[in-house]
């Protein structure tokens, strides 16, 4: 029986992750929820799940991981407020369930040098795939890791025709049903950007071995290439509960995590090569994680503040990712990473944007 902290648990992750506590009540225990609001829902997970242990918001998550016994933390927060639980979560010795990426990003160094090997396990399905694969092999064996990207609802469009779309249209993923931030990622790519760090950061593969290919079917997951020629990949429904189960109980698997594939249906996987001209967040974040420092941190604050202008009509699709490049150029990064250098990057990155976008939108 593993005990769990779930944060985040009123979000997408989180209720998925109680849905499969709720399946296998002989295999987990919840011992704490967290969440940034909705205390009502809160409180009915509470009494569903017999929960003790409840806070909002990530400051008092904190002190709830410090406080509560338990074996994994799952990190469903979005953004990079989810950094402090994080740390509080490696600084208390608990297995990190991750699927607040940011986290990791933003927090690069200063994170990975908590870790102890093994603490952190990938619930992003694409990490999680990853993860996967490798235990085919080992670590100097690895030629390239292959991440694959759905292409969101704009994929195929040229630059020039995604000028003029609404965010409504960018809200539109064919495949995963995310919030209102992710899923504008998932339509800029900078998600898949941010993917990449994380890639680096969690497997320990250069940027120059981290590719980054279209597959609109979001069956394979990713992939790992092996010096050999051999190529292991992982494949399953667009299906969080799966990863999240895994995240849970790695490297145990969970019986019936979600519904096999059927292989007994005809059916056919594309593979499409990343539009860099269209979709530069990619290449962007490469530059960035390579940057280290705050530049990461920089990158996705930027995004944050740009992404909420361009729901808010303030600016266009394409201006998401120019804003950010023009934040970023603006940069200067301390030489040493801090919890205050890290903040003052964010707060300063947010302040940019904001003068960015202003100017855009008088344009």
């Amino acid at each position: 029986m593993r005990r769990i902290v779930i944060l985040g648990s009123t979000g997408s992750i989180g209720e998925q992750a109680l849905d499969v506590v709720r399946k296998n009540p002989s295999k987990f225990q919840v011992v704490g929820l967290v969440a940034g609001s909705q205390a009502e829902r809160v409180r009915e997970q509470a009494e569903e799940f017999n929960v003790e242990h409840t806070a909002l918001g990530a400051a008092d998550a904190a002190k709830l991981i410090r406080d509560v016994p338990a074996d994994v933390v799952l990190n469903g927060i979005t953004g990079s407020i989810g950094l402090g639980p994080t740390i509080a979560a490696l600084e208390a010795g608990r297995t990190l369930a991750l699927a607040n990426k940011e986290s990791l990003i933003v927090g690069g160094d200063l994170v990975t040098g908590l870790a102890k090997p093994g603490q952190i396990v990938p619930v992003d399905s694409e990490h999680s795939a990853i993860a996967q694969a490798l235990r085919s092999g080992s670590s100097d064996e690895v030629r390239r890791l292959v991440l694959t990207a759905s292409g969101g609802p704009f994929r195929g469009r040229s630059r020039e025709r995604l000028r003029d779309v609404t965010p409504e249209q960018a809200l539109a993923h064919p495949t995963w049903n995310m919030g209102r931030v992710v899923t504008t990622n998932s339509a800029t790519l900078v998600n898949k950007g941010l993917e990449v760090i994380e890639a680096h950061l969690l497997f320990g593969v250069s940027y120059g071995d981290i590719d980054v290919v279209v597959h609109p079917q979001s069956i394979v997951h990713s992939m790992v290439e092996f010096i050999d020629g051999s190529t292991i990949a992982q494949a399953s429904p667009p299906d969080m509960r799966l990863p999240i189960a895994l995240g849970l109980s790695w490297p145990n698997r969970v019986a019936h995590a979600v519904p096999p594939l059927d292989w007994t249906a005809a059916t056919s996987w594309e593979f499409e090569p990343l539009d860099s001209e269209a979709f530069p967040a990619v290449d962007l974040a490469k530059e960035v994680g390579r940057a280290r420092r705050t530049f990461p941190a920089v990158y996705n604050a930027a995004n944050e503040e740009a992404v909420e202008a361009f729901h808010a009509g303030r600016i266009g699709f394409l201006d998401i990712v120019d804003t950010v490049r023009d934040v970023l150029e603006a940069h200067t990064a301390p030489d040493i990473l801090t919890l205050e250098s890290l903040a003052e990057a964010e707060r300063w990155a947010r302040e940019r944007a904001q003068k960015t976008i202003a100017a855009r939108g008088s344009r």
